[in-house]
């Protein structure tokens, strides 16, 4: 009986620190560059598009093609580095915890 209220403890202990890092992921910024930095999207660790800055030197018609391909090309660096952000705290939330290796959580 003691090693289940050690367990329900614990699973308290990680649902609450795990709630905690979705608020920091919600504030945590992350940015992602392309074209050299000609283009960058900010985005939160949780994947929500906040800001899109591009170079004026590329707005121009007949490179439109470019710029778009150059804004998803940013996305995709700011996703990254947010999931690289989260899976760190996970790491950091679950150490000690006996949870298989690879195995995801809905955030």
């Amino acid at each position: 009986m003691k090693d289940l209220m050690g367990m329900m403890k614990k699973a308290q202990e990680f649902q609450q620190r795990a709630q905690e890092m979705q608020d920091e992921a919600a504030s945590h910024l992350v940015e992602g560059v392309a074209g050299g930095g000609m283009v960058s999207v900010t985005m939160s660790a949780k994947g929500d598009l906040r800001g899109i800055k591009i170079d004026p030197g590329l707005l121009k018609p007949e490179d439109a093609e470019i710029v778009e391909d150059l804004i998803v090309a940013a996305h995709a660096d700011a996703r990254r580095k947010g999931e690289e952000f989260l899976a760190e705290k996970m790491s950091e939330i679950t150490s000690g915890l006996p949870i298989p290796p690879g195995m995801k959580f809905p955030f």
